[in-house]
């Protein structure tokens, strides 16, 4: 953790690169730990634990390990979503990703899984998209939702995902505000022109005429209780007119080839931006962005201000959660500060061979996507030996 004598050059030195967001959760907040523990920590990690298990494991001679250190592996479900009493699925998991650190190897890997992974709700029969399970979880119980997505998450890899945290969108925006911006490079001019246009509706032709592209599929049930084998479907359209200040990201979000810098507005909209392009395309451009995020705050100067600094944890401490305790955010962080640029793999599972997801036949589910061989044995081979196996030959690392 950053301790009160922490010296900014071995920072720089030592710092790792590997998901930012996490650092940001759970790195920095070791930095709490030293000088904001107690309001900070307790925020974040729920109170799961207290400050008196914190103190218990930090006296002299309390070496307990986190899970998975002893196996060489430390996995953490990473959640991004729009946020508690958020309208439109606050609770819903935006982005999900299953971040690995081996401190002995120096590697560290991350793969994100889409949206739409059609899977069984931990705990029940019900079958739903996976960035559903967090908010069905939260249903039973506060902090439920990361334990399921944990759950689903290990049995879809194969991995012990023993931890999970979570970002909101304020809390991922003001992130990138409060480090001044990240730098990023677009190959192509971007434009997200369909997902921000507002709430789509069943196209009427008098209000709602502008085609979204996307379908509503509803199944018909008889009278004795089975469905008809064809459900039916119903286009989904924007309104004609709508106050563009009212609309997410302007309605029509675009950016510039070549070198930008973004603000966290931008950073977010570029973040969730996926029905021009895809769910799979936005999951690489969210991969890049943590990188873009982990540069800016190795930049000199943004973590050695110190209101620079405060203004990241008061953030944090509002907008994120984890299950981890306070000397498991410590120990996370201890075995980075052992790391020394470790390589980074990446995955990013999607509709591809390499990818190990299909699209089946229309659904009453609607638009779902399943395992190649409807198991994950591909996928849980995949995370066993992304270390070893040839990185996804479309995503490029930018170090």
């Amino acid at each position: 953790m950053l301790e009160a004598n922490y010296k900014p050059s071995f920072f720089k030195r030592k710092w790792v690169k590997v998901s930012m967001i996490i650092i940001a959760i759970l790195a920095i907040g070791g930095g709490v730990f030293a000088w904001k523990a107690t309001n900070l920590l307790n925020k974040i990690s729920d109170g799961n634990g207290g400050i008196f298990s914190s103190l218990i494991h930090s006296l002299p001679g309390v070496t307990e390990k986190l899970k998975g250190e002893k196996e060489g592996q430390v996995n953490i479900a990473l959640l991004g979503m729009r946020g508690e009493g958020v309208e439109g699925g606050g609770l819903l998991a935006d982005t999900i990703m299953v971040v690995s650190i081996r401190p002995t190897d120096n590697k560290a890997s991350m793969i994100s899984v889409p949206r739409d992974l059609y899977v069984t709700v931990p705990g029940t029969q019900t079958q739903q998209k996976i960035n559903a399970v967090h908010a069905y979880g939260e249903q039973k119980g506060k902090g439920q939702g990361m334990q399921d997505m944990k759950k689903i998450l290990s049995e879809v890899t194969g991995l012990d995902v023993a931890y999970a945290a979570s970002i909101n969108f304020e809390g991922f925006k003001n992130l990138v505000d409060n480090i001044g911006g990240i730098n990023f490079h677009l190959d192509a001019p971007f434009s997200e022109t369909m997902q921000f246009r507002g709430l789509k509706q069943r196209c009427d032709g008098i209000i709602y005429t502008v085609p979204s592209g996307e379908v509503e599929t509803k199944r018909i049930q008889r009278k004795n209780g089975t469905y008809y084998a064809n459900p039916k479907i119903y286009p989904l359209c924007f309104a004609k007119e709508v106050k563009q200040e009212e609309l997410e990201c302007g309605g029509d979000f675009s950016l510039p080839a070549g070198d930008v810098t973004l603000n966290g507005d931008q950073a977010l909209c570029l973040s969730r931006s996926r029905v021009t392009s895809s769910d799979f395309e936005r999951a690489k451009r969210q991969q890049l962005i943590i990188q873009a995020i982990k540069n800016k705050l190795l930049s000199a100067g943004t973590l050695t201000d110190f209101a620079k600094l405060n203004n990241i944890l008061d953030d944090l401490g509002d907008n994120t959660r984890t299950d981890m305790q306070a000397w498991e955010m410590k120990r996370f962080y201890e075995l980075y500060m052992e790391m020394n640029n470790p390589q980074i793999y990446q995955r990013v599972l999607e509709n591809s061979e390499e990818g190990f997801l299909y699209n089946p036949p229309a659904n009453g589910a609607g638009y779902i996507l399943l395992p190649i061989g409807d198991n994950y044995d591909k996928i849980r081979d995949m995370a066993k030996n992304i270390f070893t196996m040839p990185a996804q030959s479309d995503i490029k690392p930018k170090m």
